[in-house]
């Protein structure tokens, strides 16, 4: 095979060795070992699973089963990681050195070769153990317990049960449209943190002072609902590092509100006055009691990415649907469809001709792929006719089908 054209100081590589490099580099990564050697790799449903969601194709459902693809290596799939640092290549830095301008030829033939080693750190950004974080470290930074969830996650709720909040004279409960959150995702160098902070209006530029100088992202804010009967928004934050620190900066940032941070007695997952099997029923999917409000979250079928890394769907990339009970059979219905922009006005359009209010159409990150706009809505009607509503929309929307 010719080798890739050379530039000055750089040795000429084939693309077989560059791939060979780069699918050992992920394989050493994804197995936690030192050694590029694939014989080496851990087997079992686990490492499966974990596999399975570096691969943006295989995070697809066929006929109700997760996709399967059976082949030899004419065509391979490659890991998010890999897709990842192409395109940065391919978008930045594409160049012959043979015909294009010296230097950035010559840039260009730099970038692929160090572009194996990029790929194993960021695979490693994406594929590292949870096991080598202290949670209770962690735990105690923020103030209290977190949760563990699917794919490493740890998650903080952080209800505002201070907050008194009608919308239309219907009494908001934390769990349908007022809870803040914060999760962290282990990474190679730390954790990613993200989260959904609920402010005042009056809360929100202390709090984003205090995040500024220690170094916490804001990737928005905005409102969720309209005419509460008081000014309430919506803060996203990002960060990246250790997750200690990230936990005390949040900390300290949501001290200068009146958000609850000791940990609050465990609430009795007792069901709402709902038809909770009809509505399941009606929507396909399974949903879970939480403080008076019947939850349910929806992640959609294709890999997400934030600046190159996989977020799962506990990182806030799943649809929410919340139905607090209200009078006899109805219900307020409040939460997010996290869309695609094709996905965007068919979805609107469904929601309004079922007499469902969108009430907010934005973004809640700022580097992620593919580019997605949350939809966020609110209702009090009939929770049945509402759910058909609901189910109409989600049958435009990418999602994985419900068990």
């Amino acid at each position: 095979m010719r080798p890739v054209a050379r530039a000055s100081g750089v040795s000429g590589i084939t693309r077989r060795e560059f791939g060979r490099s780069a699918l050992l580099a992920w394989l050493t990564v994804a197995s936690g070992q030192q050694s590029g050697d694939a014989a080496s790799l851990p087997t079992g449903r686990a490492d499966t699973a974990r596999w399975r969601a570096d691969f943006p194709m295989l995070d697809q459902y066929v006929n109700g089963h997760p996709l399967a693809y059976l082949d030899n290596a004419a065509t391979t799939q490659r890991p998010t990681a890999v897709l990842q640092a192409i395109m940065d290549y391919y978008h930045q830095n594409n160049a012959n050195p043979g015909s294009a301008l010296r230097a950035r030829g010559g840039f260009g033939m730099n970038r692929i070769a160090i572009l194996t080693a990029g790929v194993a750190a960021m695979a490693l950004s994406t594929s590292a153990p949870a096991s080598n974080i202290d949670w209770a470290r962690v735990d105690q930074a923020i103030g209290k317990k977190g949760s563990d969830q699917p794919g490493g996650v740890h998650k903080y709720g952080l209800p505002r049960s201070d907050l008194t909040v009608t919308v239309d004279g219907v009494l908001i409960r934390p769990a349908l449209a007022l809870g803040s959150w914060v999760a962290f995702q282990p990474t190679g160098d730390g954790a990613m943190c993200m989260g959904d902070l609920v402010l005042t209006d009056t809360e929100i530029s202390p709090v984003m002072q205090s995040l500024v100088e220690h170094g916490v992202e804001i990737t928005a804010v905005h409102n969720h609902l309209l005419r509460t009967s008081i000014p309430v928004f919506y803060m996203h934050v990002g960060g990246h590092g250790d997750p200690v620190k990230l936990a005390a900066a949040l900390h300290a940032a949501l001290s200068l509100s009146n958000t609850p941070l000791s940990q609050a007695p465990a609430a009795a997952a007792t069901p709402p006055e709902l038809d909770t099997a009809a509505i399941e029923k009606t929507l396909r999917y399974k949903g879970a009691a939480n403080g008076g409000v019947y939850q349910f979250s929806i992640p959609r079928a294709e890999a997400l990415t934030e600046g190159g890394m996989v977020v799962p769907p506990s990182m806030g990339t799943a649809i929410a649907i919340n139905f607090e009970p209200t009078t006899a059979g109805k219900a307020a219905i409040s939460g997010d469809f996290v869309l695609l922009g094709t996905e965007v006005n068919p979805v609107l359009k469904t929601l309004r001709q079922n007499g469902i209010e969108v009430t907010a159409l934005h973004s809640h990150m700022i580097d992620d792929s593919p580019r997605l706009f949350f939809m966020h809505f609110w209702a009090n009607d009939d929770a049945l006719n509402l759910a058909r509503g609901l189910r109409a929309a989600l049958d435009l929307a990418n999602v994985k089908p419900g068990s």
